[in-house]
């Protein structure tokens, strides 16, 4: 038997927490179809709390348990449901392919002020800017998670770049701290910079 993949949702995927509930339910139907491994959306809370698609990760910690960016469920839906989808699949001998984004947060919870050269957005090797100082949503606190499952809280120095720097117009904006120079040289050279 040849296995066969199913994308189980797309950018336009209904939110409202039902999400998680409909591919349940169509699990006999799946099974019948020849489906051997789903592939599900993001399921941790991320900057968009209820109505984001899950590209813009928060708290990988939080599967739609704790109630923070306005929410308490995910766009897809709570914790308890997702956990319940993945046993029925599972049990009808459909694997699930979990997507999961590490190299990025979105949404901090706290601004912090530190030093950055500003790079052209085009070539981000090439700098446009001396050293300043700036301030940005590097702080990470996940409040409404209070420390369970991991205590680790982010910082500015966790990052290489920013995209936002309050009181200056847009750019890409690199960090500057004690943890090493420049970009990370893993990932890609999009844009002639690896991913931060």
């Amino acid at each position: 038997m040849n296995a066969t993949m199913l994308q189980g949702f797309h950018w336009y995927t209904e939110g409202n927490g039902t999400f998680y509930n409909h591919i349940k339910e169509s699990s006999d139907w799946l099974q019948e179809l020849g489906i051997t491994s789903i592939w599900l959306p993001p399921a941790y809370k991320s900057s968009g709390g209820g109505y984001s698609v899950g590209y813009d990760p928060y708290d990988l910690y939080d599967l739609g348990e704790f109630d923070q960016k306005g929410t308490v469920a995910t766009k897809y839906g709570t914790k308890e449901q997702y956990l319940d989808t993945c046993k029925t699949l599972q049990s009808k001998g459909i694997s699930i392919i979990a997507d999961i984004v590490l190299n990025h947060k979105a949404g901090g919870d706290e601004k912090e002020r530190f030093h950055a050269i500003k790079v052209d957005e085009h070539d981000r090797q090439k700098n446009i800017s001396e050293p300043f100082e700036i301030e940005s949503y590097t702080k990470f606190t996940f409040p409404g998670r209070a420390g369970k499952y991991s205590d680790f809280e982010w910082d500015f120095t966790c990052f290489s770049g920013v995209d936002f720097a309050e009181g200056h117009e847009n750019g890409i904006f690199q960090i500057i701290h004690d943890h090493g120079d420049g970009w990370e040289e893993v990932i890609g050279n999009e844009k002639e910079i690896m991913i931060t």
